[in-house]
């Protein structure tokens, strides 16, 4: 009987020093980290643009110079300051209604970083869990939620939150609704990667050491294969985090996004597309702003998936 205990006791600190090597690769000092992002332009300019997107949505109240709602008739369709028809209170100038519009474009941020990283929190949840589940146990389980993911994946994923959202119409369009929607209609990328990685966890010796010492099934999952995909989950919500903005920007731009009053980049763009030729300010900042927002998440992301994940080094 000792000689079993202690051999029960020797396999769960083998199990648990194999599973221990690959995490102990992505965990590097803080320091380090600092300097592989101080080494790499790329990542340093995307993790530079990102900090400022971030900063300015906490705070808007504080650094806007106007109410992004308020309407100023007499001051409508000023061109920025440095023109020489321009108002030095209104630096980059005011949309149709003499709205401030570097004040809307400060509060605009706040709705895209919320929506981006919120939508993404809830693909995360759903599509990590699912993964784990169809990797791990396979058979029909794995079938089941395999042909569900390719049934989403049939349908272009702004296409989907299009029609969802068309459902639910212009009364159901808020804010939550459409993290909601959003995250709902893309979690099948986490589930996806996450399934592929733990195919690959699940057959290495650890795993079956865990396997032979009688630990459950929902303690060998959380206990050693995911933090072992860990890392593909962060680069790949990260990046994520850029889809949902522009599809965000894209549902707001169509009319179908989060409704006025609440200000954001799409409706901006949306307001802008008709005075393009006579006001070409409406729609460019807005558009600038999407896209340096976009380009920091993506080349931070990239930064992000060469320092946890080598083997993607390109």
């Amino acid at each position: 009987m000792r000689r079993f205990v202690a051999g029960k006791g020797e396999n769960v600190q083998a199990a648990q020093a194999l599973s221990q090597p690959e995490i102990r690769l992505r965990q590097r000092p803080r320091l380090l980290w600092l300097r592989s992002l101080l080494r790499s332009p790329v990542g340093l300019l995307g993790a530079f643009l990102v900090v400022i997107v971030v900063i300015t949505a906490i705070t808007a109240p504080v650094i806007a110079p106007h109410d992004p709602t308020k309407l100023n008739l007499r001051s409508r369709l000023l061109p920025p300051a440095w023109d020489s028809e321009g108002d030095p209170r209104f630096l980059l100038g005011t949309d149709q209604l003499g709205r401030d519009l570097l004040s809307r474009l400060i509060y605009g941020s706040r709705v895209s970083l919320i929506v981006g990283i919120l939508g993404v929190a809830v693909s995360l949840v759903v599509g990590v869990f699912l993964g784990l589940v169809s990797g791990y146990f396979g058979g029909a389980t794995d079938n089941v939620i395999s042909r569900f993911v390719d049934t989403f994946m049939a349908v272009p994923f702004i296409v989907l939150a299009m029609a969802v959202i068309g459902v639910l119409g212009p009364k159901g369009a808020n804010l939550v609704a459409l993290i909601v929607v959003l995250g709902l209609v893309n979690w099948v990328t986490f589930a996806r990667v996450v399934r592929g990685e733990v195919l690959s966890v699940k057959t290495r010796d650890y795993i079956e050491a865990a396997r032979c010492i009688g630990q459950r099934d929902a303690v060998i999952i959380l206990r050693h294969v995911l933090p072992n995909v860990t890392a593909s989950i962060i680069v790949l919500a990260t990046l994520q985090v850029a889809t949902v903005i522009i599809a965000e920007s894209s549902l707001s731009f169509l009319g179908l996004g989060v409704q006025p009053p609440t200000v954001t980049w799409g409706i901006m763009l949306a307001e802008g597309r008709d005075h393009l030729a006579t006001s070409w300010w409406l729609a460019t900042f807005p558009g600038i702003a999407i896209s340096l927002t976009v380009l920091g998440i993506i080349l931070w992301g990239d930064w992000l998936r060469d320092v946890l994940d080598p083997r993607q080094k390109t």
